[in-house]
């Protein structure tokens, strides 16, 4: 298996390296492998700049040795970036990034956060774990863009839907049989920002609505 389209990071430590601008740099040049010379010549910085962030780079885990190759009496080693992009979990900030306790009101936008919070912490430990065994995660993703005519609408759409949804869960759900496996499932909609398009509504949604499927 390649690297990773996406990692999370969850370590305070670590994520301090994506907040400098120089090894930001450095990771989005090496989507493709890269070496010091190479990456000095690009940002026009000396080589030994280059090679000090290289260094701390590699040993938080963001860059990894592709191979060595030797020009002269000198070895220059060639790295890329351990992941193709990289994305900074709120539990880094510790207490401050973990609201879902506090989130009541399950309208809120606040309440629609903490679950996409709590999703992404899961998600991405199981998808690690999952990839230290070469294994796939079985996952369902659906995305389609809904434009109501009124309040009232909307509040009409939700409705059906939560019933929709409960009537596939009570079909589906077995807490008996043996080997089951259990899914969670977080259903959220939130205004877009692509709201200046003029598509047909329903076109949109056929165009946009996607469902990934991938068996473990």
């Amino acid at each position: 298996m390649g690297k990773p389209a996406m990692a999370v990071v969850r370590e305070t430590a670590r994520a301090a390296h994506l907040m400098d601008p120089m090894r930001v740099a450095l990771l989005e040049r090496l989507a493709e492998p890269g070496s010091a010379s190479s990456l000095a010549r690009d940002l026009a910085l000396p080589r030994q700049r280059i090679n000090y962030h290289l260094r701390e780079l590699e040993k938080a885990g963001f860059v990894e040795l592709v191979e060595e190759r030797r020009k002269g009496n000198c070895v220059e080693r060639v790295v890329r970036a351990t992941a193709r992009s990289y994305l900074i979990s709120p539990e880094v900030l510790g207490a401050l990034g973990d609201t879902h306790e506090e989130q009541q009101d399950r309208f809120s936008a606040s309440y629609l956060m903490a679950a996409a919070i709590r999703m992404l912490r899961e998600l991405s430990e199981t998808a690690e774990k999952a990839a230290a065994a070469r294994k796939r995660v079985a996952t369902l993703t659906l995305e389609a863009d809904v434009r109501f005519a009124s309040p009232e609408a909307r509040n009409a759409f939700a409705e059906e839907l939560s019933a929709a949804v409960a009537q596939l869960v009570a079909k589906y759900h077995d807490a008996t049989t043996p080997g089951g496996r259990t899914s969670h499932l977080i259903v959220g909609a939130y205004p877009s920002r692509s709201v200046h398009r003029t598509a047909d509504p329903g076109q949109r949604t056929a165009d946009r609505g996607r469902r990934k499927r991938s068996q473990s």
